[in-house]
C-alpha cells in the first residue's frame, strides 16, 4: 500500500498568519512515530519556523503539494488555492454559519474536499482536543492591560507580536502598575485560565464574585465570572448548567451588576448565538455602567458585546465605540467611548509558543486517529464535508452552504 503523503502549508490568508500545525521538531517526531506516511513542508517565507528549520530536521520542504493526500494549515485557505479532492485540516469558521465564509463553503462542497475543522475535533465526552485557546487567553489579557495602561497613561508595555516568546513577555509585567481597578475576566475554559494566568503574572489578585461586587479594595484585583454568575432563568428558580448549554434561551443576562463594578472587561467565554448577549447599547449609556476598556478575546462581530463592531488588527489592535450613535472611532478619541482590543488571530502574535502546544496535541490527540482506524470517531465527529456533501452531523449548515441563508 502507498505511504499516506501529509503537506504542512503555506498560510495565504491575509492579514499574515505565522503559526505552524507542526514545528520542525514535531514534524520530524510524526515521521519517526508513524512509518507508513511521507510528510513535506511547502516553501514558505512568513512562518516563525523558516524552511531551513525543517530542513535540518530533515523534512522536505517543496513548492507544490498537489501530490498530498492530507493538507494542514491553521486558518482559512484561500479559494483559489483550494486544491479538489483533498483532505484538509484547518479552522474554516463556518459552523457558526459565519457570512464572511459562505462562499468558502460552497468551494468546499463543489472541489468534494474532505474538511476536518479543528474547532470541532472533540473526545466522547464533547471536549475539544486541540486548539490555541490558551494563548488567546494570555495575548488577550495582556492587551487589555497593555490598552488600559495606554488609555489612561500609566505605563507603556511591548506589543505581545514584539516580544519573542512568552518568557520575553513575562519581563514586562514589572512595568504594569495599576491603579485599584477591578477587572472582569468571562469562561472557564482555555481562554479563561491563559487569562487568569497572566493576572497572577502581573500579581494581580484574585476575588470571589461576591467579593467583587460588594467590597471595595486599594489594591488591583479580578474575578472570574461562570456562566451561572451572570445568567438568570426567565421564570425563576436555579439556574441549571445543563439546561442552559441545551436551551439558552430560556436565559437573561445578569451582567450589568458587573458592569456596574468593572473597569477593564476580559471578555473569554465561548458565545452561543443563541445565549442572551452580556449587555446592549442602552445599558452603557445609563448612568452607573462603568466599563470603560474591553479586551474582547473572543470577538463575536455584533455579539455578546455591542461594542465589539468590528475586528482589529495586530499592528492596529485598538479602537474606541462611542455608545451614543453607536460608531466605531479612533482611539482614546473621548473619555465617555469605550476602548475595545478586539484582534481575532490573537495566538499569531506569540506564534513559537502557540504552534509547539498546539502541534503537541496535533500529535499526541489527532493524528493516532488519523492515521489509525478512528475508534473513537474523533475524525469522523469532525469532518464537515465530504465527496461533495455536508455529512449528517453538520447537516444544519445546508441553507447556509447553499446560499440560502446568510
Amino acid at each position: 500500500m502507498a505511504a499516506v503523503k501529509i503537506g504542512i502549508i503555506k498560510e495565504g490568508k491575509v492579514p499574515i498568519d505565522r503559526r505552524v500545525p507542526l514545528t520542525p521538531f514535531q514534524a520530524r517526531q510524526v515521521k519517526e512515530r508513524f512509518k507508513d506516511i511521507e510528510l513535506v513542508v511547502q516553501s514558505s517565507d512568513i512562518r516563525c519556523f523558516s524552511d531551513e528549520d525543517y530542513q535540518n530536521e530533515d523534512i522536505h520542504v517543496v513548492d507544490n503539494v498537489d501530490d498530498c493526500d492530507i493538507l494542514l494549515g491553521v486558518k482559512e485557505v484561500p479559494i483559489p488555492s483550494l486544491i479538489e479532492g483533498k483532505t484538509y485540516f484547518f479552522f474554516s469558521h463556518t459552523i457558526k454559519k459565519q457570512p464572511y465564509n459562505q462562499q468558502l463553503m460552497r468551494e468546499l462542497l463543489d472541489k468534494k474536499i474532505r474538511m476536518v475543522d479543528y474547532e470541532t475535533l472533540t473526545d466522547q465526552s464533547g471536549k475539544r482536543i486541540i486548539a490555541f485557546g490558551r494563548w488567546a487567553g494570555i495575548v488577550g489579557a495582556y492587551n487589555g492591560v497593555l490598552t488600559y495602561g495606554n488609555r489612561y497613561n500609566l505605563f507603556h508595555l511591548r506589543p505581545a507580536h514584539e516580544c519573542f516568546d512568552l518568557e520575553d513577555l513575562k519581563t514586562e509585567y514589572n512595568k504594569v502598575k495599576l491603579p485599584a481597578i477591578k477587572i472582569a475576566i468571562t469562561g472557564g475554559g482555555r481562554v479563561a485560565k491563559g487569562s487568569i494566568e497572566v493576572m497572577h503574572g502581573m500579581g494581580i489578585r484574585k476575588v470571589s464574585p461576591a467579593e467583587y461586587l460588594t467590597k471595595e479594595f486599594d489594591y488591583p484585583v479580578f474575578t472570574q465570572l461562570n456562566t451561572r454568575d451572570y445568567h438568570v432563568r426567565k421564570e425563576g428558580g436555579e439556574f441549571s448548567r445543563h439546561e442552559f448549554y441545551k436551551t439558552p434561551e430560556n436565559y437573561d443576562s445578569d451582567f450589568l451588576k458587573f458592569a456596574h463594578a468593572t473597569d477593564l472587561l476580559i471578555a473569554a467565554a465561548y458565545w452561543d448565538p443563541h445565549s442572551p448577549v452580556l449587555f446592549k447599547r442602552e445599558d452603557i449609556v445609563k448612568s452607573g455602567f462603568k466599563i470603560n476598556v474591553i479586551a474582547d478575546i473572543t470577538c463575536d462581530i455584533e455579539g455578546s458585546i455591542p461594542s465589539t463592531k468590528q475586528p482589529s488588527t495586530i499592528e492596529d489592535p485598538i479602537y474606541d465605540y462611542n455608545p451614543s450613535d453607536d460608531q466605531v472611532e479612533a482611539a482614546f478619541t473621548d473619555e465617555g467611548n469605550i476602548t475595545v482590543m478586539a484582534v481575532d488571530n490573537l495566538p499569531c502574535e506569540l506564534p513559537r509558543d502557540a504552534s509547539e502546544s498546539f502541534g503537541n496535541e496535533l500529535l499526541n490527540n489527532v493524528l493516532p486517529e488519523l492515521l489509525g482506524d478512528d475508534s473513537k470517531d474523533v475524525i469522523k465527529r469532525a469532518t464537515i464535508t465530504e465527496g461533495g456533501d455536508l455529512t449528517d452531523r453538520y447537516e444544519y449548515l445546508r441553507d447556509y452552504a447553499e446560499g440560502k441563508e446568510a
